[in-house]
C-alpha cells in the first residue's frame, strides 16, 4: 500500500492545487497499485514515518501564516523523515515554507522550517503566466510545464534548483533557476495543477516512493493522449518544440 499525505487541504489549495493528488491516486489505481490518502488538517496528528508521499500545495499569505504555525510542531519530524527519504511535493507557499523564512509584504517575515537552505522575499509586484522549466528525472531531461502567479523571490543557498528556466520568471525573475530538488523533496512555484500537465513527474514520484519502500517496480506506460494536449498547448503558447 503506498500511502499519500495531503497536508493543510483546507489552507494551502490554490489554483486546483489538489489535482495532483488525484493524479497521483489515479495513475496508481490504472496500475494495480494500492494506494491510500489520508488529508491531515490544521492541529490533526500525522506520524509521518507512515507517509511514503507528503504533498503541500500553496495559499495565501495568511493561509502560510496559519499553516506554519502548525508546522513548526512537526518540524523535527519531517526533518528526520525528509533525510530518510520520504518523497514531498511541496507547490508554491508550501514551497516556501520549507525554507529559512519569508519576507513578508511591507515588511515582518514569516518563519520557515528551515528544512532547505533558501529564503524568499516579497516583490514589488507578481510574477504571473505560463511558464517551462528543464529539469531532468531518472537522467532524462524533461520539460515541466506549468502556471505561475506568485510575488516572492525565492533565492537558493548551497542547494540545488529542480530545474531551468526555458519561459516564465521561476524562483525569482533573475538568475533562471525555478524550484528547488533536496533528495526526495520537489519544490515548486508551478500551479495549474502540475501532475495532470506533467505525467512524467508524477511517475517519478510514485516510482521513488516506492523504492523507499524497497519496491522496484517498473511502471506500465499509461496512454496519457490528454495530458500530451495540454502539454502541446502551453508549449505552443510558449513557442517551445512540442514534445
Amino acid at each position: 500500500m503506498l500511502r499519500i499525505c495531503h497536508l493543510y487541504p483546507d489552507l494551502l489549495n490554490l489554483y486546483g492545487d489538489r489535482g495532483n493528488i488525484l493524479v497521483l491516486l489515479q495513475r496508481c489505481r490504472w496500475r494495480g497499485i494500492p494506494v491510500s490518502l489520508r488529508e491531515v488538517r490544521y492541529g490533526e496528528p500525522v506520524d509521518l514515518a507512515e507517509v511514503d508521499l507528503l504533498f503541500l500545495g500553496g495559499g495565501s499569505d495568511q493561509a502560510q501564516r496559519i499553516a506554519a504555525e502548525d508546522l513548526s510542531s512537526r518540524a523535527a519530524d519531517l526533518r528526520d523523515a525528509v533525510e530518510k527519504g520520504l518523497v514531498v511535493l511541496a507547490i508554491c507557499g508550501g514551497y516556501q515554507l520549507l525554507g529559512h523564512y519569508y519576507r513578508l509584504p511591507g515588511g515582518g517575515e514569516l518563519p520557515g522550517l528551515g528544512l532547505i537552505d533558501f529564503c524568499t522575499e516579497a516583490g514589488p509586484e507578481r510574477l504571473i503566466g505560463d511558464i517551462a522549466v528543464e529539469v531532468i528525472l531518472g537522467g532524462r531531461k524533461q520539460i515541466l510545464c506549468g502556471f505561475e502567479n506568485h510575488s516572492g523571490r525565492t533565492y537558493l543557498g548551497q542547494v540545488k534548483p529542480l530545474g531551468r528556466v526555458l519561459r516564465g520568471f521561476g524562483n525569482n525573475g533573475r538568475d533562471g533557476t525555478e524550484g528547488v530538488r533536496y533528495r526526495n523533496v520537489f519544490g515548486t512555484y508551478l500551479h495549474g495543477p502540475l501532475l495532470p500537465k506533467n505525467p512524467a513527474l508524477a511517475d517519478h514520484l510514485i516510482n521513488l516512493a516506492l523504492q523507499r519502500r524497497g519496491l522496484r517496480v517498473v511502471l506500465p506506460p499509461l496512454r496519457d493522449f490528454w495530458e500530451k494536449e495540454a502539454r502541446r498547448v502551453i508549449l505552443r503558447r510558449l513557442h517551445l518544440p512540442e514534445q
